[in-house]
C-alpha cells in the first residue's frame, strides 16, 4: 500500500490543495528520504522559488510538477502528504517540509521511512531511475485488449506474478490483482501464457473496470491509508475476495482460501477460479 487508485487519489487531492503554491524554503529532517540529488541541502535550494504547476502520476509515483523541475515521489508503506498552516504543530515522524510563501506548508510524514524523492529537470525522470522501466499504465489510453497480450501472453509465469511486475504493467498492487483476476475468473497460479482469449478479455476488461471503480471510492483504506485531507478511501467496502478467508463467495456460496503466490498472500475462489 498505496497502489494506484490511493496514489492517483492522493495526486487528485494534491493537485487541489497545491496548484499554484510557491515554495519559500524546504526542511529536510530525514535524510534518506531524499535519494536525489543525494545532498539535502542542495535538494531543498533547488526547490526554493519554484512554483507548483500540476501534480501527475506514473504508477504508483507522484509526479509534482514545478516551472523547470519535478519531484518524483513514492509513498511506499505508509508515506502520507498533508497541508498545514505552518502554526500548526508539526506531527511526529515528519520528514519533509515544504514551506509556501502562503504560510502554508505541505507535509511529508512516513513512520515507515521508506518514501523517497527524486529531483528532476522536466523530462529527464522518464530515462532514470525510479521510473524509466516501469511498464503500461492501466488507465491510460494506450492500455489496450492488444497491448496486455503482448506484454503477458508469452510468458509462463503465474498471472498473478505477471500482472503484480511493474516493468509489464504499473500501479497493479496486491488487492487489486486478486479482485481483478477474480472478476475475471482467473485462478492465481495459471501460467500467464496458458490464458485463452475470451479470459484475456475478461482479465482486461476486469483491470480496467476494477481500478476505476477503486479510483471513485477514493481507494482502499487497509492499514493506515489516507489521500492528502486526512480522509480514507471507500473500496474496501466493496471487495469482493481480498482479506475475505474462510468467507462465503458472492458468486457460488463457496469458501475463500487463502494462499502464497509470489510471495504474497493470495485470496481466491477454487470453485470460480478453477486452475
Amino acid at each position: 500500500m498505496p497502489e494506484l487508485p490511493e496514489v492517483e487519489t492522493v495526486r487528485r487531492t494534491l493537485t487541489q490543495l497545491i496548484t499554484g503554491k510557491k515554495i519559500k524554503k524546504v526542511t529536510v529532517n530525514l535524510a534518506r528520504i531524499i535519494q536525489r540529488p543525494d545532498d539535502t541541502k542542495l535538494f531543498s535550494q533547488e526547490l526554493e522559488g519554484h512554483v507548483i504547476t500540476c501534480v501527475g502520476r506514473r504508477g504508483k509515483f507522484l509526479r509534482i510538477e514545478m516551472d523547470n523541475l519535478v519531484l518524483v515521489s513514492h509513498l511506499r508503506m505508509e508515506g502520507r502528504y498533508g497541508l498545514y498552516r505552518s502554526d500548526e504543530p508539526v506531527e511526529k515522524h515528519t520528514h519533509v517540509i515544504f514551506h509556501f510563501t502562503d504560510g502554508t506548508e505541505l507535509r511529508y510524514r512516513d513512520v515507515r521511512q521508506f518514501g523517497t524523492m527524486h529531483l528532476f529537470a522536466p523530462g529527464e525522470e522518464f530515462r532514470n531511475k525510479p521510473l524509466q522501466k516501469l511498464g503500461l499504465e492501466p488507465l491510460d489510453e494506450g492500455f489496450t485488449l492488444e497491448a496486455l497480450r503482448k506484454v503477458l501472453a508469452g510468458r509462463k509465469t503465474k498471472i498473478k506474478v505477471a500482472l503484480l511486475n511493474q516493468e509489464y504493467i504499473v500501479g497493479l498492487g496486491n488487492i487489486y490483482v486478486d479482485e481483478a483476476l477474480f472478476r475475471a475468473g482467473i485462478h492465481p497460479e495459471r501460467p500467464a501464457d496458458s490464458l485463452r482469449d475470451e479470459e484475456w478479455t475478461a482479465l482486461y476488461q476486469s483491470i480496467i473496470s476494477t481500478l476505476t471503480e477503486a479510483v471513485e471510492a477514493g481507494g482502499s483504506s487497509i492499514k493506515s491509508y489516507v489521500n492528502g485531507q486526512g480522509e480514507m478511501g471507500m473500496f474496501q467496502q466493496q471487495l469482493q475476495i481480498y482479506g475475505r478467508k474462510n468467507e462465503s463467495c458472492s458468486r457460488c456460496g463457496g469458501v475463500i482460501e487463502k494462499s502464497v503466490v509470489g510471495g504474497r498472500g493470495t485470496h481466491y475462489c477454487p470453485r470460480c477460479q478453477q486452475l
